[in-house]
């Protein structure tokens, strides 16, 4: 008898059969169908944890490469479980293929850590005829890194001491508590000293988070147009961001 092949939405739903490839599947987009669902939601599951709603922090306060990366690893394991299936020897090949992995480099961007873990994966896959697979990864991996580096720009942010000293404390803090809603700046103050008798100027000090776009020359700029008479010295200072819950 003609072996019964199974309807469309079961081989792409359904769970595997023992030993049961996806090219053993009755049609091509069956298989590609099945592999980026799995993709599709190992990416959405992983970006339900990874921005997470916490109490008392905002997402401007959170490391964006940590959360894009722990994004790509759910897609790389994913990938890795079809890739071994239930073939032992394919286990011990992936973790022997990992292990020759070397990080001697301080990367800035962890996202290019797992960009190599995802090259190692397309090259298991091709190398045991999924080119299916691999082809596909290399698919879904770009359009996830085209999306989450298109939202990248807004997320990083540089932590600037912004240090203004004025013949008006109060007249100047307002003007910069004015630009600050503004610019819409996630901001702390840090010293607000007054002027007295033996020092004419006082000081007030803010740590601002600025993204990379926004220029310290404008911003300076724009504080001395708004309060000329009393601010005498405008200076920014790069701070290690501790904002990040990640260093």
């Amino acid at each position: 008898d003609k072996p019964q092949e199974s309807p469309l939405l079961w081989e792409v739903f359904g769970p595997d059969s023992s030993g049961l490839l996806p090219t053993n599947y009755t049609s091509w987009g069956a298989t590609a169908t099945r592999i980026l669902m799995r993709f599709s939601l190992a990416a959405f599951l992983a970006g339900l944890l990874a921005f997470r709603v916490r109490r008392g922090m905002s997402f401007s306060r959170r490391n964006p490469f940590v959360a894009q990366t722990q994004i790509l690893i759910a897609v790389v394991a994913a990938a890795m479980m079809m890739v071994v299936g239930d073939s032992a020897a394919r286990a011990f090949g992936i973790f022997a293929a990992a292990s020759l992995v070397r990080f001697r480099t301080n990367i800035r961007d962890p996202k290019e850590i797992t960009v190599l873990l995802v090259c190692l994966g397309l090259g298991l896959a091709a190398g045991v005829g999924r080119w299916d697979m691999a082809v596909i990864l290399t698919l879904f991996v770009l359009l996830a890194l085209a999306v989450l580096e298109y939202f990248e720009r807004a997320q990083v942010v540089r932590s600037m001491e912004l240090s203004v000293e004025t013949r008006n404390v109060d007249r100047t803090n307002t003007v910069l508590t004015e630009m600050f809603a503004r610019h819409k700046f996630d901001v702390e103050l840090r010293e607000l000293n007054q002027q007295d008798e033996e020092d004419p100027l006082g000081k007030i000090v803010y740590l601002v988070n600025l993204s990379t776009d926004v220029s310290t020359s404008v911003l300076s700029d724009e504080i001395l147009a708004a309060d000329r008479e009393n601010v005498d010295t405008v200076e920014w200072e790069q701070k290690e961001s501790q904002t990040y819950l990640y260093k």
